[in-house]
C-alpha cells in the first residue's frame, strides 16, 4: 500500500510539472508570435510625417498633395541634373530640409542653399577646419548636440547632420538678429562687411525658388 501511495506522488508531481511546461511553451509561443506581428507591422505615416529625422521611409512625395508632389519633383530634379546627384538620394534630403525647416522655422529652400554652397550635396565632405558633412558640420564646436545622436560620428549621418546643421544656423540667426549675420556667423565670418557667403547663400535659393516657380508653365516641365 505504502508503494501505490509514493508511486502515486510521483505520477502527480510528473504530470505537475509536464503542466506546467506545457504552459510555459504556450506562453513563449504566444510572446514570439506577438513580437514577430509586432516588428512585421509597417510603421504608420505618424511615425515618420513631422520627424526631423526623416529616413526616406516613406516617401516627400507621398505626403503632400498633388500639385505639391509636382513641384518638390521639380525640385529635386533640379538638384539632381545640377548637382549630378541621383533623384531618390536628393528626394531624401529635401524630405530632411524640410522636417528640419519645419521643427526650427527656417525655409527649407534656404537649408539646401546652405547644403549646395558648403558641400555640393556631398554627404562625406570634410573640410580642412574639420567640418563635416551636408551642412559641414564641425563636431567638436557641437558635441552636446551630438550626443543626443549616440556620439561624434553621428555627425556623418546625413539625416543628422541636416537636422543639426538647422538647428544650429536657427541659433546663429536669432544670437546675431538678423538672417543674413546668422549666415555669416554659420561660416565663421561675420565680420566679413561684404556678407559674401550669406550672398551665394541666398544665391543658390533663388535658383531653387526659381526652379519651383517654373512649374505650370509651358515647356517648364522640361527645361527643369
Amino acid at each position: 500500500m505504502q508503494d501505490l501511495r509514493n508511486q502515486f506522488r510521483r505520477l502527480v508531481a510528473i504530470l505537475h510539472h509536464g503542466l506546467a511546461f506545457v504552459g510555459l511553451a504556450a506562453v513563449v509561443i504566444v510572446l514570439v508570435r506577438g513580437k514577430a506581428l509586432f516588428f512585421d507591422e509597417p510603421p504608420g505615416p505618424a511615425a515618420a510625417v513631422g520627424s526631423i529625422h526623416y529616413d526616406g521611409a516613406i516617401s516627400l512625395l507621398e505626403r503632400v498633395d498633388r500639385a505639391d508632389s509636382e513641384k518638390y519633383r521639380a525640385l529635386i530634379s533640379y538638384v539632381s541634373r545640377r548637382y549630378r546627384i541621383a533623384p531618390d538620394v536628393i528626394e531624401r534630403f529635401v524630405g530632411a530640409a524640410h522636417d528640419a525647416g519645419r521643427q526650427v522655422g527656417l525655409d527649407p529652400l534656404l537649408i539646401l542653399a546652405v547644403m549646395a554652397v558648403e558641400s555640393r550635396f556631398n554627404p562625406v565632405a570634410e573640410s580642412l577646419m574639420g567640418a563635416k558633412g551636408l551642412m559641414q558640420v564641425i563636431p567638436k564646436h557641437h558635441l552636446d548636440k551630438l550626443l543626443e545622436h549616440g556620439g561624434e560620428e553621428a555627425v556623418l549621418d546625413p539625416m543628422i547632420n541636416i537636422a543639426l546643421g538647422a538647428r544650429i544656423l536657427k541659433e546663429y540667426v536669432r544670437r546675431t538678429g538678423s538672417l543674413e549675420a546668422g549666415l555669416q556667423f554659420y561660416n565663421g565670418a561675420l565680420a566679413d562687411p561684404s556678407s559674401q557667403y550669406a550672398q551665394k547663400v541666398f544665391a543658390e535659393k533663388e535658383r531653387l525658388q526659381q526652379a519651383v516657380r517654373q512649374f505650370g508653365r509651358p515647356g517648364a516641365r522640361s527645361s527643369v
